[in-house]
């Protein structure tokens, strides 16, 4: 999953980078609004939420919302301020944010509120994805495989692993090229040139063989990457 983090302040914005990467989503971190705005109108990328700060250089989180809403984007949007008063809370629920965060926060809060704007969000409710007998479970952020019915076993993934495998499982059975793979799984200042996208499928069907589904992770010379199962949602 894939989120926008915009936020002008350098210790709070690598805090929140750091704690959600490890919490295995993908994320980008704009400093200001405008670079913001280039990253939403990026037609490679596209985002499952994001966190925009009030206050930023350039446009600001209001505005960011505001033209969000005004080309019908549905993307859920929490927005942190150190403003307090109820009319700049209703400003920024009425400019189209979804959520309100008053700084200081704890890292917690902020994660549940995240996780709650996913459940409501109609895109993002599924809180399982199953593909064959692989299970990917949001609340958790683990893949499993399924051994018999009943029985489970987790596979012991990293936060890349995790994320290349969500993406295969969200598109089973389609060929993925490199390219794509670095658009939506790697933040967007990765370098597009190195190997580092063959390395991770190497890591990751060594994993899957582990499991007895080393078959299931095909490399399509000159094409891109498949992930050979049936496909079952949960």
């Amino acid at each position: 999953m894939r989120i926008l983090l915009v936020e002008d302040e350098v210790d709070l914005g690598e805090a929140i980078k750091r704690s959600l990467s490890r919490d295995k989503y993908v994320v980008d971190w704009a400093q200001d609004g405008t670079q913001a705005w280039d990253y939403l109108e990026n037609p490679h990328v596209h985002y499952s939420l994001a966190i925009f700060d009030w206050l930023l250089p350039g446009l600001s989180g209001m505005e960011l919302c505001q033209r969000l809403r005004q080309s019908k984007s549905c993307l859920p949007v929490l927005m942190l301020t150190a403003m307090e008063r109820m009319e700049d809370k209703v400003a920024g629920l009425d400019a189209g944010a979804d959520d309100y965060l008053v700084k200081p926060f704890e890292m917690g809060e902020l994660k549940a509120r995240l996780r709650a704007l996913q459940r409501r969000s109609p895109q993002l409710q599924a809180q399982q994805l199953q593909v064959g007998q692989l299970i990917l479970d949001y609340g958790t952020a683990t893949v499993s495989v399924q051994d018999e019915p009943g029985t489970a076993s987790v596979i012991p993934l990293t936060a890349k692993e995790f994320q290349l495998l969500e993406y295969f499982m969200k598109h089973p059975n389609q060929i993925i090229p490199r390219e794509q793979l670095m658009n939506q799984v790697w933040e967007i200042e990765a370098d597009p040139t190195s190997n580092v996208v063959p390395a991770q499928m190497r890591l990751l069907r060594r994993k899957l063989t582990d499991y007895g589904l080393g078959d299931s992770l095909d490399t399509i010379y000159g094409l891109g990457y498949r992930l050979n199962l049936p496909h079952a949602s949960a």
